[in-house]
């Protein structure tokens, strides 16, 4: 079973990670664009705090997430870019603020909730721990995108793991958000961590496989590159299909990154 705190210890050294970098700079520097089409460093910044706030009312309040819910029918595809928009008209002090203000909030709430209970999410419902790693997932893959448009490389390190794990738990799901049908099959994944360990998940007696870098494999899944720009190896069809359609985010089919991109 998964460790609450611990991934909480590490979204909040994940957050800091990205905190010490936009904190520092100018005001021009939130205005640069980054690789998510329209999204400047002060989108994503505003994102990571709007989504904190929407896992809080699951979390804390979710006897309100069907209204939430409902408006999000009305607001239509475009919630999240409008989300991102509005919270990114503001200064950056403030964007900061309120992004360390709702983290901080929201893991009060997560670990405020009874085990075995589940929370209501656009994806499906989750353990309070799944809701942390997936809060980890985002805010990495986020984090990415920040690094990309300042041009800093961020090392990796053994947080990744969270990621990783998630990553293979959400391949059913990735299927279905393409409307195609997940493989009968489970895959041997096999990464390479950050300190040279193996991570492994699924059977070792699989039929298909998939090995490289877990970094690869975290930056694949969030789609913040393109597979052809990783080091992963897919060893049998429906691995390969797989790699196309990963997605450990809720919502519809993202754009991901064209290959060559990152190369």
């Amino acid at each position: 079973m998964a460790d609450l705190g611990v991934i909480l210890e590490d979204l909040d050294a994940e957050t800091r990670t990205i905190d010490d970098v936009v904190a520092a700079l100018p005001k021009e520097g939130w205005a640069r664009a980054t690789p998510a089409e329209g999204w400047t460093v002060a989108h994503q910044i505003a994102h990571l705090a709007w989504t904190d706030r929407k896992a809080l009312i699951a979390a804390a309040h979710p006897e309100n997430w069907q209204a939430e819910v409902e408006e999000l029918l009305k607001a239509g595809e475009t919630y999240v870019d409008d989300g991102a928009e509005a919270g990114a008209q503001r200064p950056p002090r403030e964007i900061l603020d309120d992004w360390r203000h709702g983290r901080k909030l929201l893991a009060q709430a997560l670990k405020a909730v009874p085990d075995g209970q589940k929370l209501p999410w656009y994806g499906p419902p989750m353990s309070a721990a799944s809701m942390a790693t997936a809060r980890m997932m985002e805010t990495w893959a986020h984090g990415q995108d920040v690094f990309d448009a300042l041009g800093l490389t961020r090392e990796p390190t053994a947080r990744l793991w969270h990621i990783a794990r998630f990553g293979t738990r959400t391949r059913d799901f990735a299927y279905k958000v393409h409307s195609l049908a997940p493989p009968a099959e489970e895959f041997r994944v096999e990464l390479t961590a950050p300190d040279g360990a193996t991570w492994a998940f699924g059977p070792e007696d699989a039929a298909q496989k998939l090995t490289g870098s877990a970094l690869g494999f975290c930056l694949v899944v969030t789609q913040r590159r393109h597979p052809a720009d990783t080091d992963l190896v897919a060893d049998g069809a429906d691995v390969e299909e797989w790699l196309s359609v990963a997605q450990a985010f809720a919502g519809p089919p993202g754009n991901g990154r064209k290959p060559g991109q990152f190369a």
